[in-house]
């Protein structure tokens, strides 16, 4: 083994001139990358969920209210509880929504789909197809209007993101606070995405927790309005039956009919009109409580965590590189061949 070990050390020994080019080109070549190589910047925004176990004394005013049988509309319930929240955000739904959302960037105000784009450098390369170079993602714009292309292209920017840039995810599990980072070459998308994508998932939230409860409501009022305009009418034909027997024979009993069956309904909708006024009252506190899922903690703050590949990396990782792959072919060569 010692002799042949010296055989091989001997070898190398030989080499070294080509061994040292070998590193010495793989150096140029790991410099030329950190020259080249983009820096990779990191926004990153940080919430907390909603606990719906703590209602505190609304929780308890609200169970009262049920054991009467008022039904005030629920919440969303566990649908967007655990790991269906991040898969929500990760959604292409989401995503896509998100990509239509205006910013400013040069003064002018555009889509983050177009901002990508723009990143890219799609449109060079769209030049000389007719298809793609009209297209245009314009901010808040509706995909009702969208062609296959323009979902086709959607689509190629979300996988890009869900694959390699976005990361949704508890960091520690014992502590409930979801994290969402966001990786970009450019500064600005990775906050302005970061950011808009936050805010498009709580508009979401609230919109399908606090469904059940604005449904509820609306058809209460309706019902109020109706009671209310049923109570209004009685109270006229109480007034309207006493004027015509304003100065009649007070033995006629049968002209006050009229006028008693307007008085019950005038006592039916009143009591009915309370309930329904009652209910209304609760429903919209089952509203107010229909607060954000999400409730931000830290924003991306500029200047973003920055990653780069540095010069002495270039260098050292490309030399080393090099002379280990030489290393290798020589003891291939002197093996095999």
């Amino acid at each position: 083994m010692i002799e042949k070990a010296k055989e091989w050390y001997f070898y190398f020994l030989s080499k070294w001139k080509i061994i040292l080019l070998a590193g010495f080109i793989g150096a140029l070549f790991g410099l030329t990358f950190s020259l080249i190589n983009k820096p990779v910047y990191t926004a990153t925004l940080s919430f907390v969920v909603e606990d719906e176990k703590s209602g505190g004394g609304l929780s308890g005013v609200l169970g009262l209210a049920s054991s009467f049988g008022f039904d005030l509309g629920g919440s969303g319930g566990t649908i967007f509880s655990g790991s269906n929240l991040t898969e929500l955000f990760k959604s292409r739904k989401m995503v896509e929504q998100t990509l239509l959302t205006p910013v400013t960037v040069d003064n002018k105000t555009i889509s983050l789909a177009e901002m990508y784009i723009q990143n890219a450098k799609w449109r060079k390369s769209w030049e000389k197809k007719p298809k793609l170079i009209s297209i245009q993602f314009l901010p808040n714009s509706s995909r009702k209007h969208f062609t296959r292309v323009h979902d086709s292209i959607l689509g190629v920017i979300y996988a890009d993101l869900f694959k390699n840039k976005l990361s949704v995810g508890q960091k520690d599990k014992k502590i409930p606070v979801i994290s969402i980072d966001m990786i970009s070459n450019d500064e600005l998308f990775a906050k302005y995405f970061c950011e808009a994508l936050a805010t498009q998932v709580g508009q979401f939230y609230i919109t399908t927790k606090s469904k059940k409860a604005r449904i509820n409501m609306a058809i209460l009022a309706r019902q109020t309005d109706s009671i209310r305009g049923e109570l209004n009418n009685a109270i006229s034909g109480v007034a309207l039956a006493n004027d015509n027997n304003f100065s009649l024979n007070p033995s006629l009993n049968v002209r006050k009919v009229p006028s008693s069956r307007k008085q019950v309904d005038v006592q039916a909708n009143t009591a009915i009109l309370i309930e329904l006024v009652k209910q209304s009252e609760l429903a919209k506190i089952t509203l107010r409580r229909e607060t954000p899922l999400i409730q931000v903690i830290d924003r991306p703050i500029l200047p973003l965590k920055k990653d780069k590949f540095g010069k002495a990396q270039g260098i050292v990782y490309g030399g080393f590189l090099s002379g280990l792959l030489l290393v290798i072919l020589l003891i291939v060569k002197k093996t095999f061949l």
